[in-house]
């Protein structure tokens, strides 16, 4: 059990489902604290939160991005640091990949998880799949339970 889980959102809130780590992390940033979670929207440059996130020194650090990965819209994987530059879309200013490799050291364990897009068109909100898909995730993190997360 994690007693710290801090939740970085990834994301550009203008193309559509691509918000959706924006959205997850709004949401546990103005509820989180009474479930022991903590977050950021890190938007489209979350090379800018390492800061903090090293002085929270969470347990746990989630980041959650839209990634392409050939499944089903609103899918939810955890996705193993070998294929975050291949499942990636690239809507922020430094490579996932990179960001983990930074924060590796001062942080005990950090997870990528990716949510299937349906669409990443320019516009703002995100599809019914993805919204259902966000709010599943919601209640797993508050539960601090992410064992039913399948891996790609």
């Amino acid at each position: 059990m994690y007693t710290m889980i801090l939740i970085l959102g990834v994301g550009n809130t203008l193309l559509s489902d691509d918000g959706v780590g924006c959205y997850i992390a709004d949401l546990i940033a103005f509820s989180g604290s009474s479930y022991g979670l903590f977050a950021y929207n890190g938007g489209t440059a979350p090379e800018n939160f390492t800061a903090p996130i090293r002085r929270a020194a969470p347990d746990l650090l989630v980041i959650i991005d839209a990634a392409g990965m050939g499944l089903p819209p609103g899918s939810i994987r955890s996705i193993p640091p070998e294929k975050i530059d291949d499942t990636s879309i690239g809507t922020h200013m430094l490579p996932l990949s990179h960001l983990i490799n930074y924060l590796s050291p001062d942080i005990p364990k950090i997870l990528f998880i990716g949510i299937q897009p349906e669409t990443i068109d320019p516009g703002e909100g995100l599809s019914p799949a993805v919204k259902e898909a966000a709010e599943k995730l919601i209640l797993l993190l508050r539960k601090h339970d992410i064992s039913p997360i399948q891996r790609l």
